[in-house]
């Protein structure tokens, strides 16, 4: 096993490689140029050129990607191009409330998608099981912009139950309750689609499980309800699950983005948006390549756990 786990983690290193490459570059493909942009209408040809080489944009693109690479390992991806501000200080902390969001919807993507999927394959064919599959299709149909706005209406506006938006109370004095609070209904918002996809692969998993000839002759021994789903179908069940999870993350963290927007949570999707429309490419590499490398290490996470869950993979070789 550790074996294994260390072949993982060696194969991060060519992903990781070939990953910054394409966020560079990409990002450097736009026509935009940062300096002219936010600077020709105040100084001259000549101060601009000598700004664009403080700042090595004119050098070659390898140049480039070396020194931005040098400053992302001992200094958190450089300075800004338009904030002038160490990239560290716009992004880590943006990224830091984006992961809280992110935990949180993902936290809500499986409890609540396991407990819907579960629900409607233990009672299939039944009423509860045609409203559960009714929600799960009408829910994964329902884009996250205007899901978020509708929150934000019964939650905020009608019911007065919750904050329309932002992470704290600037009129309080803070603290946990005061953030758990504010992270309801965007957390919500965020995992909906991710939670329908789980309820439909644990409701499709149960089924099967029931109907195998192992739970029948479990049945015929006399075994009861409560211990062949807790024992037995909810172990089978398992490892789809945290395969399932570990693919929508993905799909979770690219909400987040679209939610933050609705619901003024100030995350990296924000600082993002900003650092494109002002094409600040140091902003602009550094928050999509610490995106990235989150999904890569979720997906590590959930390959080793299913390793874990499953001998026919543990022994597999490597």
């Amino acid at each position: 096993m550790a074996r294994r786990i260390l072949w993982r983690l060696t194969g991060l290193v060519p992903m990781l490689f070939i990953i910054s490459l394409l966020v560079f570059f990409i990002s450097k493909a736009g026509p935009a140029d940062p300096v002219k942009g936010a600077l020709s209408q105040k100084m001259s040809p000549e101060q601009i050129e000598q700004i664009r080489q403080a700042y090595g944009l004119d050098r070659p693109a390898w140049q480039q990607y070396a020194g931005w690479l040098g400053d992302m390992v001992t200094d958190g991806g450089g300075i800004s191009l338009s904030v002038r501000s160490p990239v560290s200080e716009l992004v880590y902390p943006a990224f830091r409330n984006t992961l809280i969001l992110g935990a949180a919807a993902t936290l809500l993507t499986v409890v609540l998608g396991v407990a819907i999927g579960f629900a409607s394959g233990l009672r299939h064919g039944r009423p509860t099981d045609r409203i559960a599959m009714l929600f799960v299709q009408i829910g994964s149909n329902l884009p996250i912009y205007w899901f978020g706005l509708i929150i934000i209406w019964l939650t905020a506006v009608r019911w007065q139950w919750l904050p329309a938006g932002g992470m704290h109370d600037l009129r309080g004095e803070g603290g946990f309750g005061d953030l758990l609070l504010h992270l309801i209904a965007p957390a919500f918002a965020a995992s909906l689609v991710s939670m329908l996809i789980i309820a439909r692969f644990v409701r499709a998993a149960v089924i099967e499980s029931e109907q195998s000839d192992y739970i029948r002759t479990y049945r015929s021994q006399g075994f009861g309800r409560a211990a062949i789903v807790g024992r037995h179908i909810g172990r089978n069940v398992l490892p789809p699950i945290v395969n399932t999870t570990g693919l929508t993350v993905g799909s979770v963290i690219t909400g987040v983005v679209f939610v933050e927007t609705i619901f003024s949570w100030p995350g990296i999707g924000s600082v993002l948006l900003n650092a494109i429309a002002g094409s600040d490419y140091p902003v602009i590499q550094s928050g999509i390549l610490l995106v990235a490398v989150t999904f890569v290490l979720v997906n590590l996470v959930t390959d080793i756990a299913l390793d874990l869950l499953n001998p026919r993979l543990r022994h597999g070789g490597a």
